[in-house]
């Protein structure tokens, strides 16, 4: 499965000002700030990369679980599909993107 060009627009936009940077990984896109990666595109789904309490948090919402980017493999430890109340709120997405690159690179921001 290869990820939609529109998800990877929408997240490059979410990322605009953080040093990210995109490769191709499998089946999907991989992004990365800095040299860690934060978040995997695959199909529809945007998978980002959370701390523990803020994989809390958004599993808690309807929608969210963990991202499986392979029917033959297991989830990615720590990454959380996103919901789709979350992808369709900009704003909203905007902050999860920043949670995810700060918690990815070291510098978790609560």
């Amino acid at each position: 499965m290869v990820y939609r060009p529109i998800r990877y627009e929408q997240m490059m936009k979410a990322a605009e000002g953080l040093d990210v940077r995109a490769r191709r990984m499998f089946d999907g896109m991989a992004i990365y700030s800095g040299t860690k990666m934060f978040a995997y595109l695959v199909g529809e789904d945007i998978g980002l990369k959370l701390s523990p309490g803020d994989q809390d948090v958004a599993m808690t919402m309807d929608g969210a679980e963990p991202l499986v980017a392979d029917p033959s493999a297991g989830p990615m430890k720590d990454y959380v599909r996103m919901p789709r109340e979350i992808l369709d709120n900009f704003e909203n997405f905007c902050g999860w993107v920043e949670r995810s690159a700060a918690y990815a690179s070291g510098h978790v921001t609560h």
